[in-house]
Parts: C-alpha cells; sequence; structure tokens
C-alpha cells in the first residue's frame, strides 16, 4: 500500500472505528472490564470477564468472521482492491459488534447455556475483535484455501471440545437452539 492509500484508508476507517465506539459508549457498554483489570487473555469461558478483557475463546471466532468475509467480498467485489474489501470487512465487523451489544442480542445470549450472565463486551475487547477479524482477512489473503479450511476445521473444532461452544454453535443457538446442544453445553 502507497502512502496516499493509507492515508485514503485510514481516512475512511478511522472514523468507522471512533463510531463504533461511540455507539457502544451509547448502548451502555464499558471502556474497560468493570472488574478494574485490564488482562491480556480471559481464559475461563464462565467468567465475568469473558468479553471484557482483550482476547478470550471467542477472539478465534472473529479470525473466522475474517475469513468468512474475504471469502464473500472476493465472490461480491472481485474487482475492488483487497484494502477496500478490507474497509468494508472493517464496517461489518463494525456493524456486528454494535449489534451483539445491543440489548436484544444480548438478551438472546442469556438463553444460551454459557452466557446466561453476558453483559456484552466492553469497548476494549470489541476493538480487539475488529483487529482478530482484520487479521482472519489478512489471513485469508496470503494462505492457500486448503490453509484456511484447516484453521477454520481446526478453530471449530478445538473451541467445541476445549469450551463448548464455537461460531457454528454460536450461529445455531442463535437461530435454531436445540435442547440437546445446551444440555450439553452446560456439561449435562
Amino acid at each position: 500500500m502507497t502512502n496516499s492509500s493509507l492515508k485514503t484508508f485510514s481516512l475512511i476507517a478511522g472514523p468507522m472505528v471512533v463510531l463504533h465506539v461511540l455507539v457502544l459508549r451509547s448502548l451502555g457498554q464499558p471502556l474497560f472490564c468493570r472488574c478494574g483489570q485490564i488482562k491480556l487473555w480471559e481464559g475461563d469461558i464462565l467468567s465475568s470477564g469473558t468479553s471484557q478483557h482483550l482476547a478470550d475463546w471467542y477472539s478465534f471466532t472473529h479470525i473466522e468472521h475474517g475469513f468468512l468475509f474475504y471469502l464473500l467480498l472476493w465472490i461480491a467485489a472481485p474487482r475492488l482492491r483487497p484494502a477496500q474489501r478490507l474497509l468494508i470487512a472493517i464496517g461489518l465487523e463494525a456493524l456486528w459488534e454494535i449489534l451483539e451489544n445491543s440489548p436484544f442480542v444480548i438478551q438472546a445470549y442469556r438463553k444460551q447455556a454459557l452466557a446466561q450472565g453476558y453483559v456484552g463486551d466492553s469497548i476494549v475487547n470489541s476493538l480487539s475483535d475488529l483487529v482478530m477479524m482484520a487479521l482472519g482477512f489478512a489471513l485469508a489473503g496470503l494462505l492457500p484455501v486448503p490453509a484456511i479450511v484447516a484453521l477454520v476445521i481446526a478453530i471449530e473444532l478445538g473451541l467445541a471440545l476445549t469450551i463448548r461452544d464455537n461460531l457454528t454453535l454460536n450461529i445455531m443457538n442463535f437461530l435454531l437452539p436445540l435442547e440437546e446442544v445446551h444440555h450439553w453445553q452446560a456439561g449435562l
């Protein structure tokens, strides 16, 4: 990317990120974890610190968002430059983060076995999720397709085995919750 295109990219991405932060603040999301700490990693899936610190198990699903956005935008807008597609992906991820922190979605998540105490993301976590998506998007542009497919399978299986949740189960629980999945995730 040239200096000129980097400036243009920043002039577009910067305000999107600022708007993202302002909307999250207007929704009442805290800048940092209300616990008063800023952790690099929160590994306890049932902790109130999940979605509050820089990274947690769900950070991996945001890398998958980057893979998906890359694929969808490669299909939908093949003539756009990768940087232009990344700007669209940043906008889409920011919109998702705002939706994810809306009262409606927070309440929907609380019905799931692993998210009963969910309060939404801190702004720091939400911004980190945005960076994770951009990382996934960049990886999708650099790695061969079989490597991306292997990464998705590894992430999905790894999360399912480690925390009994992943992007697929998250979407499924949101759209079509199954009692059997709820029991399995609860460890019953």
